[in-house]
């Protein structure tokens, strides 16, 4: 018997990338699992290479008759006796079946997508609030974290390579290119801040407003636009200070993956960095929309050392107790076990 989790998105994305991440590492500890995606050439090699069996399907729309009957096929063919939905595109092609129906969510979701499931998994405890007050049933609502996955080894990003002084103190902001993750406002904050470069990694839809913005403050010559990368833990030990305002953040992966990575971040308080960061403790919360105060917070790090390793020290502390893979894991197979999976 096994695991069954699919995915229907094709983009990159923090969900996307956790997918990989919680699946290899279910895959480490020894849990039986296949999966059902969309195609993807890096998520399938990932997903080979953890030696997960993986059927490709479309995951279309409402004209999509044939996802939902593969899925099954798969499904009866594995032994499943839990499938995981990761978001509603995955939900709305979850069949019924022998086996136990679970949505992941990481964020507030459509739960028209979960109709007749029998657990939804919320990745904080605010989620978690949000699915009970839409009148989802509290008994059949868990809250397990997203995990920081382990650095892997390796140096840090050149900065020569993306034209970035080496003594200049250097800002890291990771998240999709939108309107959620505020990157107008590091762009506002940098501003305020002379001799500071900031690294912007993300792809989206606003790459050009943002770009244009840029030239308009007077900042685009310390501005590096990176893409889509695939290699965070070079850019997090290249990195000085992390920022990270969103405007509307869930969880707040990026957080986590600082702390792994013994960077001190400084966020917007926004639902799940609020509800995350020990404000003065393991990272600074600022006011949402307000670039001055992501400024100040971010010369009191380049200013005081002492601060820095604090929060960097009780950061990686948090990880360790709360965040680490082991931790996460076994609550996934302890919710495996109470569904009669593996």
């Amino acid at each position: 018997m096994s695991v069954l989790h699919l995915l229907g998105t094709a983009g990159d994305g923090g969900a996307e990338t956790y997918f990989v991440d919680l699946v290899g590492a279910l895959a480490r500890d020894g849990v039986p699992q296949a999966a059902a995606v969309r195609r993807h050439a890096g998520r399938q090699a990932a997903l080979t290479q953890a030696g997960v069996p993986t059927l490709v399907l479309p995951f279309g729309g409402p004209l999509d008759f044939s996802t939902r009957g593969k899925v099954a096929r798969f499904a009866r063919g594995k032994g499943v006796k839990v499938a995981v939905a990761w978001m509603n595109r995955a939900a709305r092609h979850t069949p019924a079946g022998p086996w136990k129906r679970v949505g992941r969510l990481g964020g507030y979701y459509k739960l028209k997508y979960y109709k007749d499931f029998d657990l939804l998994v919320a990745n904080t405890e605010d989620i978690a609030d949000w699915i009970v007050a839409q009148g989802w049933p509290a008994g059949k609502v868990r809250v397990i974290p997203n995990f920081a996955a382990e650095p892997p080894e390796g140096p840090p990003a050149d900065r020569a390579a993306l034209n970035t002084p080496e003594g200049a103190p250097l800002l890291l902001a990771m998240g999709r290119l939108h309107e959620n993750k505020a990157h107008d406002v590091s762009l506002r904050a940098l501003r305020a801040l002379p001799g500071a470069y900031l690294w912007i990694a993300g792809a989206g839809p606003l790459e050009a407003k943002l770009k244009a913005m840029a030239a308009a403050l007077g900042v685009a010559d310390r501005v590096r636009f990176l893409g889509w990368r695939d290699d965070p833990a070079a850019l997090y030990r290249a990195a000085d200070v992390c920022v990270f305002p969103s405007r509307h953040e869930p969880l707040g992966n990026v957080v986590i993956q600082s702390w792994a990575h013994g960077l001190p971040v400084v966020a917007a308080a926004s639902q799940g960095p609020a509800a995350l960061v020990r404000n003065g403790e393991d990272g600074l919360l600022v006011p949402i929309d307000d670039a001055e105060a992501l400024a100040e917070a971010v010369r009191r790090l380049l200013d005081d050392p002492l601060l820095k390793i604090r929060l960097i020290q009780n950061g990686h502390e948090r990880v360790a107790a709360e965040f680490s893979e082991a931790a996460v894991v076994a609550q996934w197979r302890d919710l495996f076990a109470d569904l009669g999976g593996p």
